[in-house]
């Protein structure tokens, strides 16, 4: 099938070169002529595990990428992946939805085939029928229905593991408003639904298949399927914020959260996944999809008490951080070392990172921080460039009067601690750690 990607971020690249590698011909359309040359060059411009490889393998035959809107009509489908970012009052900014929209309608102005237009981009209920869709009417002068179907496919993709996610995906989720939208949805993504990309993926990289039964297909109608996005994300961070506030309380005990959680996990009602307390949530998706469903709910009149609650829990958890060091250490005037920037291991991505709240926290007591992250380290240069930054984790903890892990990176496991000046480390992601080496030793949550 021919495929267009409007948006060349995290989500469109990733999906462009996945749909690539499953034998569709893709476009992507981006107004940035840099990333646009990038992945005319096999390069990714984006730091995800499996990405680079498949890029570089299908840049020139089955992908490529143009800031000329009008290669939509050598396609038959269309996916917006645009941003859609936050408002300062957590709502959607759809400024740049409404300008990709207004773009592809006017491309797909006197075009003779039918076209699907796809909203992959997380969006509030109503967006792609009384936002997108209108859009595409008024520039396009095509009715939706006549000629352009419109539809909404969430995208559940993790950083660090977003072609994993992409091709061996518990669920797919399918809002559309017409049988002939449902059925094109149905034939993209027909090697994901059989199990073929899963073989493929695992034969690639010599991984073993997820735990699980097959791929769950959801179809559903548009609205629902924009809110299932939501309610995905606010279940597993307020299942995070859960979590850690467990995790505190067993503190406050002295019992250990992750012996507790574990075996809480093992009840199949609650499952396993999710259950590390410690520094919290971050990145682009469960602050953004959070706070917006919070600001809709007042929009439509509801008080989304238990969605404050977690982001007050997971925003409580850098303070809790910085004052158990300070426990041990006089901040004032200490070299701290901090390990990790990136909001999770396996991304470059520092939006919304735990690690930045950590950092504000020990300077604004007077601390000097030395800062180490394996890919992240340019990303947080620009909006710290006061802070010290190290070429390793040896080199951060060099003279430390203490050390905080804010990043669970697995290069971090089994650290020396020899060169620190105190060897004090309070822990926000559990590494495997000698803590006999240490001096003190905390966990945030155990």
């Amino acid at each position: 099938m021919h495929v267009s990607i409007v948006g060349s971020g995290y989500v469109g690249t990733t999906v462009a070169a996945c749909l690539a590698d499953l034998g569709h011909d893709v476009v992507n359309v981006e107004i940035d002529a840099d990333i646009v040359a990038s992945i005319n060059a096999g390069e990714a411009p984006i730091h995800e595990s499996g990405l680079a490889e498949r890029i570089a393998d299908h840049a020139g035959t089955r992908l490529r990428a143009t800031t000329d809107y009008d290669a939509v009509r050598e396609t038959d489908v269309t996916f917006l992946c645009l941003p859609t970012p936050q408002s300062d009052d957590g709502s959607l900014d759809l400024a740049i939805m409404e300008a990709g929209a207004e773009s592809l309608g006017r491309a797909l102005a006197g075009k003779d085939d039918d076209h699907l237009v796809v909203v992959k981009s997380t969006v509030l209920p109503g967006t792609t029928e009384d936002v997108v869709a209108p859009i595409l009417e008024a520039e396009s002068g095509t009715s939706i229905g006549e000629g352009i179907e419109v539809a909404m496919n969430p995208e559940f993709l993790r950083m660090g593991t977003a072609v994993r996610d992409f091709l061996e995906p518990d669920k797919v989720v399918f809002g559309t408003a017409s049988d002939g939208a449902a059925a094109t949805l149905r034939e993209l993504y027909a090697p994901i639904l059989e199990g073929e990309a899963l073989r493929a993926s695992n034969n690639a990289s010599g991984g073993e298949p997820r735990a699980r039964d097959g791929t769950d297909l959801v179809e559903t109608d548009i609205r629902e399927a924009e809110l299932i996005k939501y309610a995905n994300n606010a279940f597993l961070a307020s299942k995070v914020s859960l979590v850690n506030e467990l995790g505190n309380v067993a503190k406050a005990y002295g019992a250990d959260a992750y012996e507790v959680l574990e075996a809480v996990g093992l009840d199949d009602r609650i499952s396993e996944q999710f259950m590390r307390s410690g520094l919290g949530w971050g990145g682009s998706c469960f602050p953004k999809d959070v706070n917006a469903l919070r600001a809709g709910a007042r929009q439509q009149g509801y008080e989304p008490e238990l969605l404050d609650a977690t982001v007050a829990v997971n925003d409580e958890q850098p303070r809790r951080l910085v004052d158990l060091l300070a426990d041990h250490v006089p901040l004032e005037g200490a070299r701290i070392a901090v390990l990790g920037l990136s909001f999770k291991p396996g991304t470059d991505d520092i939006r919304k990172s735990r690690a930045l709240d950590v950092i504000d926290a020990l300077t604004a007591r007077g601390a000097d921080v030395v800062a180490y992250d394996p890919v992240a380290i340019e990303n947080v240069r620009a909006d710290y460039p006061d802070i010290e930054y190290a070429d390793s984790a040896e080199g951060a903890l060099a003279d430390a009067d203490g050390a905080v892990v804010a990043t669970g990176w697995p290069e971090f496991d089994r650290l020396s601690f020899d060169g620190m000046a105190r060897r004090v480390v309070v822990d926000g992601r559990r590494i495997d750690i000698d803590e006999d080496a240490l001096e003190v030793y905390e966990g945030l949550t155990w």
